[in-house]
Formats: C-alpha cells, sequence, structure tokens
C-alpha cells in the first residue's frame, strides 16, 4: 500500500446533541480497539478539560518494539501522521538507553488509527461525530459510522469490586530499604533525585472485565486524563491526574506540567485543609518538584525554539479525590520543522516518574524495580478533535491487563520522588495514598 492511499487526508466532521460519554464508552466497550479518553472522568471541568473522546473498530494498528534511536519514529508515517490516532509508548522502551535491555511482557509502542471517532465537547454540550477518509466519500462515511454508535449507549452504574486480593511484589520494608539506598546515593553524589516504585497484582474473578474497573473510578473519582483502552488481548485503565504534554500543530505551543509533591486528603475538613497548607509550605516538596521544572525546561529545550522555554506557574495546589498535589507548568514554542514525534522523543520518559540527572536516576530505577511496563510511560492522542494537536499524559494511578486463559491478570504500581532529606515511611505512605483510590476500584 502506498503512502498516499494508506494516509486518511481527508476529515468529515457532523455535530449531534448531547450524550454521556461514559454512557457511549459503557456501550462500546466489548468491540475490539474500545477507547474511552475522559476529561475529568465525570467531572469535565477538572483542571480545564474540555474534550472527552469515544472509539472503537481501529483500521490500523502497530504493536511491537520501537526504535532505540527514534522511539517515536512511526508517527511520522503518513498512515498516522494524519492524525485519529491513539497510542501507548511504555516506560522502559524510553528507558532503554540508560538501562539495557530488560524485558517484560508489555511491548514498547501500541498504535491504532481511528477512522471514526466521537468527540464530546463538555463545553457546548455537543458530540462530534469524526470520519476521515481518503476522500469526501470515505470520511463521510466514517463519520456516519460514529453516529450510529450514539445510539449504542448504555446506563453505566458502579459495578461492585471485580477482585478479591491485591498482592504486593516485595514488602513496605523492601521499599523503606530501597528508599533509604536512594538517599544514600544522593549523599555520595550520584544523582539529585529518583522516583522508585512498589507494585501490586492480581487477578479479576471469572467474568469480570477491566471496564468495570474504569467504571468504578470514574464514579465520583475521575482524574483530569481518565482512560479505557482494549487492544488484543491486553487493556489499560488509567485515573492519571498528570499532563506529560501537548502540542499545537498550528500554533507551535508546547506545554509540560509536572507533578511533585502529595498530601493524603483526609476526610475531616480541618485537617484536610491543614495537611494541603502543609504541602504548600514544605520546603522539601517545593524543592523536589523544582528539580524537575529544571529537568523538563532542558528537555523542552531540545525541541523548542531557543529563548522561548518559560515557567509559567509553580507549586500550584491541586486537589484530587485522595491525594493534593503540586503542579507546576512549563512552556515552549516549538522549533521549525518540529511536529509531535520530535515532541515526543524529547522529553520522554517524563522527568516527573524518573528523576534528575534523567539518565542516571533511570538506572537507578532499574537497580530497584523489575521492568514497569505502560506505567509511567504515556498515553497520548494525536489530532482526535481535527485540530492538529498532541495531547500525551502521565501513566500513573495506572493499571496494567492482560487476558490469559484463567481471566484478566492486572498489576499496578505507585512511585514517590526520593531526595536527600526524604524519610523511608514517610515515602512508602505516600505510596499508599497515591494507590488508594486505584485498589479502590479493584478490590474495594
Amino acid at each position: 500500500m502506498s503512502d498516499r492511499l494508506s494516509a486518511l487526508p481527508v476529515i468529515h466532521v457532523e455535530t449531534h446533541p448531547w450524550r454521556e460519554p461514559l454512557a457511549m464508552a459503557a456501550g462500546l466497550n466489548r468491540r475490539e480497539g474500545a477507547l474511552a479518553l475522559l476529561a475529568g472522568a465525570g467531572d469535565p471541568t477538572a483542571h480545564g478539560g474540555r474534550w472527552s473522546f469515544v472509539a472503537c473498530e481501529p483500521d490500523r494498528v502497530f504493536v511491537g518494539r520501537a526504535d532505540d534511536a527514534a522511539p517515536f519514529a512511526l508517527l511520522r508515517d503518513p498512515a498516522y501522521a494524519g492524525g485519529g490516532v491513539v497510542g501507548l509508548m511504555s516506560y522502559d522502551a524510553g528507558a532503554r538507553p540508560a538501562t539495557g535491555e530488560r524485558g517484560g511482557g508489555w511491548p514498547d509502542l501500541m498504535l491504532a488509527r481511528y477512522p471514526a471517532l466521537l468527540a464530546f465537547d463538555h463545553r457546548a454540550r455537543r458530540v462530534r461525530a469524526i470520519g476521515r477518509g481518503a476522500d469526501a466519500e470515505a470520511a463521510r462515511f466514517q463519520a456516519e459510522r460514529a453516529a450510529a454508535w450514539l445510539d449504542e449507549a448504555v446506563s453505566a452504574g458502579s459495578p461492585s469490586p471485580p477482585s478479591v486480593r491485591a498482592d504486593e511484589e516485595g514488602s513496605g520494608a523492601a521499599y523503606e530499604a530501597a528508599v533509604a539506598d536512594v538517599v544514600a546515593r544522593i549523599g555520595a553524589g550520584e544523582l539529585f533525585q529518583a522516583n522508585i516504585a512498589r507494585a501490586w497484582a492480581g487477578r479479576l474473578d471469572p467474568g469480570r472485565d477491566p471496564f468495570e474497573v474504569f467504571l468504578r473510578l470514574s464514579a465520583g473519582r475521575g482524574a483530569a486524563y481518565g482512560a479505557f483502552w482494549r487492544l488484543g488481548m491486553r487493556a489499560l485503565v488509567s485515573n492519571s491526574p498528570e499532563l506529560f504534554l501537548t502540542f499545537g500543530g498550528h500554533s507551535g505551543r508546547i506545554e509540560t506540567r509536572p507533578i511533585k509533591g502529595t498530601r493524603p486528603r483526609d476526610p475531616d475538613p480541618a485537617r484536610d485543609a491543614a495537611l494541603a497548607a502543609e504541602l504548600a509550605a514544605s520546603a522539601k516538596d517545593r524543592a523536589e518538584n523544582l528539580m524537575i521544572v529544571d529537568l523538563m525546561r532542558n528537555d523542552l529545550a531540545r525541541a523548542a525554539r531557543p529563548g522561548s522555554v518559560r515557567v509559567e506557574r509553580l507549586f500550584e495546589l491541586e486537589s484530587h479525590p485522595t491525594v493534593h498535589h503540586l503542579v507546576s507548568t512549563i512552556t515552549a514554542q516549538a522549533a521549525e520543522g518540529v511536529g509531535p514525534a520530535e515532541v515526543l522523543e524529547a522529553a520522554f520518559p517524563p522527568g516527573s516518574i524518573t528523576g534528575a540527572p534523567k539518565h542516571q536516576a533511570m538506572k537507578v530505577i532499574a537497580g530497584h524495580e523489575p521492568p514497569r511496563g505502560p506505567w509511567c510511560g504515556s498515553l497520548f492522542g494525536l489530532d482526535l478533535g481535527g485540530e492538529a494537536r498532541l495531547t500525551a499524559s502521565v501513566l500513573i494511578r495506572t493499571a496494567a491487563f492482560e487476558r490469559e486463559a484463567a481471566g484478566w491478570r492486572w498489576r499496578a504500581l505507585a512511585g514517590a520522588g526520593i531526595v536527600a532529606d526524604s524519610d523511608p515511611r514517610a515515602e512508602r505512605l505516600e505510596t499508599e495514598a497515591k494507590i488508594r483510590a486505584l485498589k479502590e476500584a479493584l478490590v474495594g
């Protein structure tokens, strides 16, 4: 197939009355390639979220190894560069130049192109049926196919927990020992910060499905970058609050919003407010955040016009259902000739979940953790709404599922940024606060 024929250069858009995107996702979730990217997942105002996307049945799929030198090179292929594309790059693929080959069962890169897609505009309360094709007739056909899905919306309740237990890989004591080792390495001048994670794993009960976990998360606990994706024998459920990158293909504006600094929420309003104030005033957490801001400034500079990188906001407090976070915002203008692939390659893996210096931090992480798989990689959409835009999240608060003969097996992780004055017990408790919403969705 030639590039000319494999590309989908024509877009057709039809506008329809509002439907709830979660109800649409529930109606399509068992189809191949089922996709739901929900802005706020029940709270469309969360962190400025305006658009949600639902689709299924991609016409072009890649699952395999990424090019070590240019892991996002496929995004330059006309077959994918035309948009309507969702991708997932695993953390381990980005870390491999520092860590070497480490194995693991999750592929480096998953890409899927959706010629038919529903885009939900929460602000205007309208739905766009978007079709892409090689010509106007083919694009119109795909838009009509997407519009037909609107009749398949179903009520989306909150099912019972689909998994009986979550088994930790290792132990809390082992995690604290790993933190102490990293603190010692920092003291010896080996690095400044590293994000060290713990993992939990389990199985869904017979007959239960990963989409049920997504429904449970979306019931009042949905995050700004909530996502469900089913592709072949794998599925992903993400409740991530963290933006990795946005890139406006027309404007050239790049933005990243790293998260560093965490406190648990408390049901008592006074205690909750005190925890938020403690985080906002914490010199340790501000220093941890600032290290990653500096790292991300350096990463964005690789794809930016000289002198255009700016720190727009520092140490903003964001409150989520189970945690408070400190978030900073860095922006830049893309250099001439820079596209989505170059922007992603400049900054991947995300600095907030590696450390500083990034290369050395990834080596230290590999000494304490098995391969991470998709966790702390990135899920991204390329021109989903017909606006030449890249949006990529950091895959924290994320569970990866693989289907076996006995049913669905899952794995989830939570990490903490370790710095010179980190307390091992406090860092362990931070990981438990971060995994809380996901564990409640899985096992109750």
